[in-house]
């Protein structure tokens, strides 16, 4: 029982729900699917596909600090390397009876990147431009294409302006929200051999490098909405992100004046809050359409 509890904890479920805004982002602009297909998207991806890259890089990290969506791991066993696997397999079989061959296709490309970001054989996750440059572009563009190809565009569809811009800001907002994700673990990583993006920068230059990149994603997406939506979209993008921004700001300056607040617990609020106003953003602008 201890051994699987553990699994399931590190499996971190909840966690998909940090990386759902993308999904529901593409639902929005794809606008033209059948229900089913999205749903067979979904379970696929926040079910199966992020449980089992958060347990894969659990197993081969071995963390013992506080780790995304989880403030204290168990050990890991060799029963999350093994269920870890079980879920893609499950995935790839789901994807391949229930959506179709090019979703399958780029399904795979994923998994393998996600298994080499944390593998000891490649760990992109160690050096930190290029695994910040990797986890933003899957993580983002490749998953915005992967579920709009899911919900069945064509590849020559999948090229339309609105698909390409709208996957380009799902990995610009990514890249900018990334750092912020490991700025609590520096101790963690170092001890590790891990150089992230957010050591290299520096706790003070993360929060400035994360603003920098929300302002260009937040340009971006102004841009985007105006042109492929309407101004009230894009007026109500302004308003949903202003508790995003204030509490930002808030952990900014009191962590300039005090490093204790750089904490697993302000980071989660943060995720979780920037989560929470996306997916509803987005669900949101599904309904309200072009």
């Amino acid at each position: 029982m201890v051994k699987l509890r553990s699994v399931f904890l590190h499996l971190r479920f909840p966690f998909s729900f940090f990386l759902a805004p993308v999904y529901f982002f593409t639902l929005a602009v794809v606008q033209e699917y059948e229900w089913s297909e999205a749903l067979w998207v979904f379970l696929i991806l926040h079910f199966l596909v992020y449980p089992a890259s958060n347990g894969f890089n659990s197993y081969f990290d071995k963390d013992e600090g506080p780790i995304g969506g989880l403030e204290k791991p168990p050990k890991v066993n060799v029963a999350l390397y093994y269920t870890s696997n079980v879920f893609d397999i499950i995935a790839i079989l789901l994807s391949y009876l229930y959506v179709n061959q090019a979703f399958l296709l780029l399904l795979i490309v994923y998994i393998l990147a996600s298994r080499a970001y944390s593998h000891p054989l490649t760990r992109w996750k160690a050096k930190p431009i290029l695994g910040w440059l990797i986890a933003g572009f899957f993580q983002g563009a490749f998953t915005f294409i992967m579920v709009a190809i899911g919900l069945g565009l064509t590849i020559h569809e999948a090229q339309h302006p609105a698909i390409v811009f709208g996957a380009i800001l799902s990995s610009v907002l990514l890249w900018g929200s990334f750092p912020m994700t490991q700025i609590y673990q520096h101790e963690e990583d170092q001890k590790r051999g891990d150089l992230t993006m957010s050591i290299m920068l520096g706790k003070h230059n993360t929060f400035v490098f994360t603003a920098v990149c929300f302002l260009l994603a937040n340009a971006g997406f102004i841009y985007f909405f105006i042109n492929y939506f309407n101004l009230l979209s894009a007026l109500l993008f302004q308003a949903a992100l202003l508790p995003v921004l204030g509490f930002f700001v808030w952990w900014m300056f009191n962590s300039a004046k005090d490093e204790s607040y750089i904490n697993f617990k302000n980071t989660m609020r943060l995720n979780l809050l920037s989560s929470l106003v996306l997916n509803l953003y987005f669900i949101l602008l599904i309904f309200l359409g072009y």
